[in-house]
């Protein structure tokens, strides 16, 4: 048993136990791997899983009608990440996109390509199996080099705008060439950290990704369990090859190829990727990119400043 299914079947049991639910026979023998099936709001039943080029199943919601807005989530969550974004959206009348990044979620824990060119060869998965047109992209993080890495292998013909939130991009980590950035020992604890106690290590990064950490933060004890939850669904070994994806990756290429309304957004107290060597330098590489930034705001600003990122993003998303 892996250790999401463990999660899964431990919150079932928990809640059979405590009369909460009852499941009829045929819900739970499908829990056994059948893939969720749904009904789509245009009325064509489908299954919510893609297939990637390599043939990795990968996951995905699709709520509303509307323009349509996709969402990259950061790591190592999943698209559930998004729910606060997702919901608004759907009530102002958008339809929203949210995959779970291979090895993530409930996406197939794929052993390769676990690095940016094959996250933004799944976005184009999802973006063409839905056959997706003057789409917003929106990412998050590692969400957000997955956003700018499509950019610069697939270009904009499908898409009218993209957004930038608290992303990883241009490149994270320190050389001659970045001497601003993080020095290449930050990310090899983290993998040390991560390998030696998964589940503990997550719960030590929701502290420093929410800013609970900070005096007078309020952030709820749900916030921080929910991380837990999400980055425990992640496989280990996708976990660990997405950290030098997120940290390595040079962007700057890609960043000079956007073509289309730009949207970057940052928490000026993000302790996960500081605002200096990310957002201020991906905007001056972004052609007519506008900017906005939180102060005192952390990396994970969409859930602890959920209501203004989400009139922020709204406003840009409508704007002519």
């Amino acid at each position: 048993m892996t250790r999401r299914e463990l999660l899964i079947g431990a919150a079932g049991a928990a809640a059979l136990a405590a009369g909460a639910m009852t499941l009829p026979a045929t819900a739970m023998a499908g829990s056994a791997g059948a893939l969720p099936s749904s009904t789509d709001t245009r009325g064509s039943p489908h299954m919510s899983m893609i297939k990637a080029k390599d043939g990795t199943q990968l996951y995905y919601k699709d709520w509303g009608t509307g323009p349509v807005v996709t969402f990259s989530h950061g790591w190592p969550l999943s698209g559930d990440a998004w729910d606060g974004q997702l919901l608004f959206l759907v009530q102002n009348g958008y339809r929203v996109i949210a995959h779970d990044r291979r090895g993530h979620g409930r996406s197939e824990q794929a052993s390769n390509n676990n690095d940016m060119n094959g996250y933004a060869d799944d976005l184009a998965a999802v973006v063409e199996a839905l056959d997706l047109k003057d789409a917003t992209l929106v990412g998050h993080s590692t969400g957000g080099g997955e956003v700018a890495r499509y950019i610069g292998r697939h270009g904009t013909k499908r898409v009218k705008k993209a957004v930038l939130i608290a992303a990883v991009p241009p490149v994270m980590v320190q050389s001659p060439a970045n001497p601003e950035g993080l020095p290449i020992e930050v990310f090899n604890t983290l993998r040390a950290d991560l390998t030696r106690d998964p589940s503990q290590f997550y719960k030590n990064l929701a502290v420093q990704f929410y800013g609970a950490n900070r005096s007078g933060a309020n952030v709820s004890q749900g916030v921080l369990d929910q991380f837990w939850l999400w980055s425990m669904q992640s496989g280990l070994k996708n976990a660990y090859e997405s950290i030098k994806a997120f940290s390595e990756t040079d962007f700057t290429q890609d960043l000079g190829k956007f073509d289309v309304p730009t949207l970057v957004m940052h928490g000026e107290d993000d302790q996960i990727v500081p605002v200096k060597d990310s957002a201020h330098k991906s905007a001056k590489l972004i052609k007519g990119a506008k900017e906005i930034y939180y102060p005192g705001a952390p990396h994970g600003l969409t859930a602890t400043h959920k209501d203004k990122v989400n009139a922020d993003l709204l406003a840009f998303i409508q704007a002519k």
